[in-house]
């Protein structure tokens, strides 16, 4: 198993179009792994870069959406009548208009649900949506809208859906499938050889993506084609769904996302929201602009579901792994949804006898989606603290149990051997940058302040593959143009792929303009999700700025009647090493000049057989604690980061210290927070849900690169980055709480009344 399941839900997985020719390694690089500033940098600081909420098209209506206010109710009327008597309101659709049957949630064969379904499983769910002239319009006939609902019986956790009696979410048993077993050797003999043994259960919050911009679309009917800008994470998954919904041909619908303001896996699909808003553009004749409220994002647009974990561990005196069980239960919200948190505990460290279980569940909230490598901060968070517990009882340091058990092999995988293994090296390297011996013995504080240092570690289970195909043209005055169908999710992909380009072509990187994320326009991408843009696409672009680079040589060879093995590229000239005197500026090729573009078209080779390819990481925090309050604060973090070739440092650095702060919400203070006695959202708001802010951000953060290329994979030695920076940050910091005060606190967020309540039995 891996994890591609997760980021392409519908239909056969990807596979390569016929690769291009194979690229050697790069030996040096001038461009590549520099710092260099986005190519869109000014755009988006100055205002001038347009998302889609940004969108404004002459005649546009705006829509909103009527959501149930109730976790769990059926719809028994609905009249439109009311808001469509208002001022400027232009059209309304309930569940018994058309296209409310559209069906939706499509997994297991059937669809779980419509578009309007009169059977609301969970508070938010789309009863009815509007369409007016102005935002105040629409949120008038949102309120008039009549509707009368029949509320019935919830279940708000997995605990609760596994009881006796639980209310169903859908009909028969609350689980969603079978659980999942995987085993390899035999657990019950590993524990009974164990010098020690430690057990301990786990729980983890439901989380809430919450990117900066919020989900939504314009969308433009011309005829019987439709266009969409949409703030997506990858144009042609939503294009495959739009068309799907309204029976269109895939042609007659383009998708534009140029920019978005974050996503985090909530944005990896179309949203009701793209569709509803195409039915009301077609019932009015006019475009249509439908972004959801905040509030409405916390409720109805995905979540990192909450787990429940139990590890045992067993090892012998030395610290060797004898055996590793670990359960999970996991709640998948009212839609099938994957709640699995177990895989990376299978593989991270070397055992010989592993025993692991994940059940997913119904529950009347919000359906789960990937969210930041979905499961594994959660299996983090516990087999983590479980690690550092064995530690304690060995005597052993928890860095050298870690090294101890360092696998050479994907041990779930049938073995195989790791393309590039950098665990170990994470871990040395992450605790010389953080000084962590030194760490470890002093231990200041004062009075009721109690520092301590904490560590854990990681893999993550996906590093992307085929297909992907780019687009690079070079004109006649040796400016280029590299189209790609990947979104920048705003991580900098626009930037990195420039830059491979340009270390090709050997021209500077503000000489490459980049078209991406059009379904009109590009070649087609799948979703930028998962850590594997990069090295899906970069593998691709540097085949096509190749295939340019080939005719330009073969030009210039002509030109110059030398063999073209005699000629290469630097600065933007076609130069021989041997002979100074050679150098032609690429714009004074007679060849280019008559042809006035060139174009190159390269894809992305298949995975190679044999290795398995992972991303590692190690993170190392110290932490601040006030026992008297039970207030954290976070002092520095260190990140050792093992993602193969680094493209550009900046954007490394960026992407991994974003990644430490949204860690830090996993461990301090995000949490949805549903009222037992009426099953709402309490805490649907950026007051109430609590994001880390700049006054929580340590002062001191540091990423250590293992910057080590990853030749056997791909032509770039690129592996994944964005996943692996956030898995074991909250870990890190639980681990330092309990070295500074002897607590462990096995719920997250590990607010200050946890760490009291968890610290009540305990003097000092």
């Amino acid at each position: 198993m891996d994890n591609s399941g997760t980021y392409f839900v519908a239909g056969a997985l990807p596979e390569a179009a016929t690769p291009t020719e194979p690229l050697p390694p790069w030996t040096s690089t001038r461009v590549v792994g520099a710092r260099l500033p986005r190519v869109d940098a000014y755009e988006r600081v100055s205002g001038t870069a347009v998302y889609p909420i940004d969108v404004v098209l002459p005649e546009m209506l705006y829509a909103g959406i009527l959501r149930c206010p109730h976790p769990h109710a059926r719809v028994r009327r609905v009249d439109l009548s009311p808001a469509l008597a208002l001022p400027g309101v232009r059209a309304a659709i309930g569940p018994d208009s058309p296209g409310a049957d559209i069906p939706w949630y499509r997994a297991q064969g059937r669809a779980w649900s419509r578009l309007l379904d009169r059977h609301c499983r969970h508070q938010g769910e789309e009863v009815a949506a509007v369409a007016a002239e102005t935002p105040y319009q629409v949120a008038d006939a949102l309120k008039a809208i009549a509707v009368e609902y029949e509320v019935l019986p919830f279940v708000l956790d997995e605990e609760q859906a596994t009881a006796p009696g639980a209310p169903p979410v859908h009909e028969g048993s609350n689980r969603v499938g079978e659980p999942a077993v995987y085993e390899r050797g035999d657990v019950a003999a590993g524990l009974a050889a164990a010098a020690v043994v430690v057990e301990r259960t786990f729980r983890t919050a439901c989380e809430l993506h919450a990117p900066m911009e919020v989900h939504g679309s314009v969308v433009r009917w011309d005829g019987n084609r439709l266009t969409v800008w949409d703030t997506t994470q990858g144009v042609f998954a939503v294009q495959a769904e739009v068309a799907r919904a309204l029976g269109l041909p895939l042609a007659h619908v383009r998708v534009i996302g140029h920019y978005m303001g974050g996503g985090f896996g909530a944005k990896l699909e179309a949203g009701k929201y793209t569709v509803l808003a195409a039915l009301l553009a077609r019932a009015t004749g006019r475009p249509v602009k439908l972004f959801l409220p905040r509030e409405d994002t916390f409720l109805a647009t995905g979540n990192r579901p909450a787990n429940r974990l139990t590890v045992k561990l067993g090892a012998a005196r030395d610290g060797t792994l004898t055996a590793l069980e670990i359960t999970s239960l996991g709640a998948a919200g009212a839609y099938p949804a994957s709640a699995a948190a177990t895989f990376m505990a299978t593989e991270l460290y070397a055992c010989p006898n592993v025993r692991a279980r994940d059940e997913t569940v119904f529950i009347h909230a919000g359906r789960a989606r990937p969210m930041r490598a979905p499961g594994y901060p959660q299996c983090a968070w516990a087999l983590e603290q479980a690690m550092d517990e064995l530690a304690g009882k060995l005597g052993m340091d928890p860095l050298a149990l870690r090294l101890k058990n360092v696998p050479r092999t994907a041990q779930r995988r049938g073995n195989l051997p790791y393309s590039t293994a950098g665990l170990e090296e994470c871990l040395r390297r992450g605790a010389e940058a953080f000084g962590w011996e030194r760490a470890r013995r002093a231990r200041p504080g004062r009075a009721t302040i109690r520092r301590g240092v904490g560590m854990a570690a990681c893999f993550w289970g996906f590093s992307g593959g085929p297909p992907s195909t780019a687009i690079v043209k070079l004109f006649s005055d040796g400016s280029a143009t590299l189209t790609m169908g990947a979104s920048d999710i705003g991580t900098g992909t626009k930037t990195v792929m420039a830059m491979v380009a340009a270390e090709e072509l050997a021209i500077p990187v503000e000489r490459i303009a980049v078209e991406h994320a059009d379904t009109g326009t590009t070649p087609y991408a799948t979703p930028s999700g998962g850590s594997k843009t990069v090295p899906t696409d970069s593998p691709a672009v540097r085949a096509a700025a190749a295939a340019v680079r080939r005719q330009v040589l073969e030009l210039a060879a002509a030109q110059l009647q030398r063999p073209v093995e005699e000629l290469t590229l630097r600065e933007g000239r076609v130069v021989t090493p041997a002979d100074p005197s050679v150098s032609l500026p690429m714009s004074a090729l007679e060849g280019l000049q008559r042809q006035g573009v060139l174009v190159g078209v390269g894809t992305r080779a298949p995975n190679p057989e044999g290795t398995v390819t992972i991303p590692f990481a190690a993170h190392f925090a110290e932490v601040e604690v006030n026992t008297a309050t039970g207030e954290v604060r976070v002092l520095r973090v260190v990140a050792a980061q093992d993602s193969g070739r680094v493209l550009n440092r900046l954007t490394f650095d960026n992407q991994t210290l974003g990644g430490v702060v949204m860690g830090l919400g996993f461990a301090l203070t995000e949490e949805r927070v549903l009222d037992p006695a009426t099953g709402r959202m309490v805490n649907a708001n950026l007051h109430d849900y609590k994001l880390p802010t700049m006054l929580d951000v340590p002062v001191e953060m540091a990423c250590v690169a293992i910057d080590r290329p990853d030749e056997a994979f791909n032509s770039t030695g690129t592996k994944g980055l964005g996943e692996p920076a956030t898995i074991p940050t909250a870990a890190a910091v639980a681990n330092a709480i309990f070295h500074a005060t002897g607590v462990r606190v096995t719920d997250a967020p590990i607010t200050p009344a946890r760490f009291l309540a968890a610290a009540g039995g305990k003097r000092g």
